[in-house]
């Protein structure tokens, strides 16, 4: 159930250009990997700005959703849209999960106690750090699995990224990608078109659902916020991208899970 002071819809006190940097510098850290950096947002949120965890994810939810819509044109352009449309049986498969997933995901995290829910996000965020030092540091090889077991894998894989990405307010790449490079056999650069054109609808409905929170309120309360992180975000996305390869994946990618797993270590702590 929801608590009181997840109620209250708590306006942040930071000046624009503190808002405006933290957001850059979460773009930058996930341009640099070829990732929005949500995962890295919602900890600042609530150490940083003070917000309560569910307050942080609705928050985050939202600068997600205008991240990705920005993003979307860039990578569809990258990728021919023949190309991608050719696959979109596996957009369709994993959607089939994501969807319920998500409102899932977003019911069950309206309901927990604060507390609850911040642990909750501590362990998703460590799982987060897996993720990305697996993704990065190993081969991804595709299963090769029968279609009648790659169906209801795909939809059994979309509805536990669906559930992880409502809870974290994320787009949920991190863990779309190296799923269809397994189950489906696509490459990488493939493999994350097709992510944005999951994440997209998943993050709406996990939208929706949080929309009928009084938790909601805090959106309207802090969108000068939203709006200033996310333009930062974007813009320091734009800037990372540029730097993409300048660090070697073997320093970058170890150094981001550590910030990764000591955010998930304070956040754990958070009351």
């Amino acid at each position: 159930m929801t608590t009181a002071s997840n109620l209250v819809p708590r306006r942040c006190t930071q000046s624009a250009l503190v808002v405006f940097g933290a957001g850059a510098a979460i773009g930058v850290l996930g341009g640099m990997i070829g990732l929005g950096g949500a995962e890295f947002r919602l900890p600042l949120l609530i150490s940083l700005f003070g917000f309560a965890a569910l307050s942080a994810v609705i928050l985050n939810k939202a600068m997600s959703v205008v991240v990705v819509l920005v993003a979307l044109p860039a990578r569809l352009a990258a990728v021919p849209a023949a190309e991608v449309a050719a696959r979109w049986p596996v957009a369709v498969n994993l959607l089939a999960g994501s969807l319920l997933g998500a409102w899932a995901g977003a019911s069950w995290a309206v309901r927990m106690r604060s507390a609850t829910l911040s642990k909750v996000l501590a362990a998703l965020i460590v799982l987060m750090a897996a993720a990305l030092v697996v993704t990065h540091t190993t081969t991804l090889d595709t299963l090769a699995l029968p279609l009648w077991a790659q169906i209801p894998s795909g939809v059994v894989a979309g509805f536990g990224i669906g559930v992880v990405a409502a809870i974290m307010g994320v787009a949920g790449g991190e863990l779309l990608i190296p799923t269809i490079v397994l189950l489906f056999g696509e490459d990488i650069k493939t493999a994350g078109s097709l992510s944005l054109l999951v994440s997209l609808p998943t993050m709406l409905v996990a939208f929706a659902r949080y929309s009928r929170d009084g938790s909601f309120a805090v959106l309207g309360t802090n969108l000068r916020l939203t709006t200033i992180m996310a333009t930062g975000s974007v813009a320091g996305a734009v800037l990372g991208g540029l730097l993409l390869g300048v660090f070697p994946d073997l320093v970058l990618i170890p150094l981001l899970a550590v910030i990764l797993v000591v955010s998930a270590i304070r956040l754990a702590r958070h009351d």
